[in-house]
């Protein structure tokens, strides 16, 4: 331990988290200093945590790994966000990882800050062998209805993928229309790491739209609230009135515009029938 000063190895070891050489863990478990116990029980911690991210990450990963021993290894993950707000347009992700690819922090976009999500974001585009984020603007989504935004969003995505998936993992619901086998997971964000990345991304690009129509329009804070219906976005609305940006099938916006509610949307039964 002479040849190194406490604050060395704090550095090297906690600061920097170089891996620890089992001839100097082995005198620092040997000495009885507080400041040497200090530097283990961080290694340790870390340690802990490395294996926890693990195990979650193998249990994220488990819808995959089935898939790819069973040959099929083109899997995408499917999402969409901005479903909820009454501004801009709803998005979906779909994200091929490779095999074996681990990304560490990987969980549902909701989870997760927007510096968390710009980061991993990075990653994801950096580490999947595909990826593709489309859009259903604001008339599109008040023609045919969020429901089916949303699923158009999801089918553009797919088709945008430099890859054709062997298998679809998606968050909730199925693509009748894309000839692919696929898999709807309930709260897939969460338990599928495909399906996360994909929540991620589409997550991160619908909030980059969202900044550019706060620029455009200014005032309703579409760049702090992204569109969704929190006191501040009514208050707006109250003040300003509508924008070109707000859905006008949404009937918080129609209330704003003086306009009557809507009818009932057709069903998918009677969607199909005409």
């Amino acid at each position: 331990m002479s040849q190194y000063s406490l604050d060395v190895l704090r550095q090297r070891y906690v600061v920097e988290k170089r891996p620890l050489e089992a001839n100097v863990e082995q005198i620092l478990r040997a000495d009885t200093r507080a400041g040497a116990r200090a530097i283990l029980a961080s290694i340790d911690k870390r340690r802990f945590e490395n294996r926890s991210e693990g195990q979650r990450l193998r249990k994220m990963l488990r819808f995959e790994t089935s898939l790819w021993e069973s040959g099929r290894l083109v899997v995408a993950g499917v999402d969409e966000a901005g479903m909820s707000p009454l501004a801009g347009p709803v998005s979906a992700g779909a994200v091929i990882l490779k095999p074996g690819t681990r990304i560490v922090g990987i969980d549902d976009s909701k989870k997760l800050d927007a510096a968390a999500r710009e980061e991993l974001a990075k990653e994801i585009k950096a580490k999947a062998e595909s990826w593709c984020v489309a859009f259903v603007e604001v008339e599109e989504i008040d023609t045919i209805n969020i429901y089916w935004a949303g699923i158009q969003a999801m089918q553009r995505a797919v088709r945008g993928l430099g890859s054709t998936p062997q298998h679809l993992l998606i968050d909730a619901k199925r693509l009748k229309e894309v000839d692919i086998p696929q898999q709807a997971i309930i709260k897939g964000d969460a338990k599928s790491a495909s399906i996360a990345a994909a929540s991620i991304l589409a997550k991160v690009e619908r909030d980059r739209v969202m900044r550019t129509l706060d620029a455009r329009h200014p005032g309703y804070g579409f760049a702090d609230h992204k569109g969704y219906p929190v006191p501040a976005h009514y208050e707006a609305l109250a003040r300003l009135g509508a924008c070109a940006a707000h859905r006008r099938s949404f009937g918080p916006i129609r209330k704003a515009l003086g306009l009557p509610p809507l009818p009932p949307w057709p069903s998918a039964s009677e969607r199909a029938g005409g």
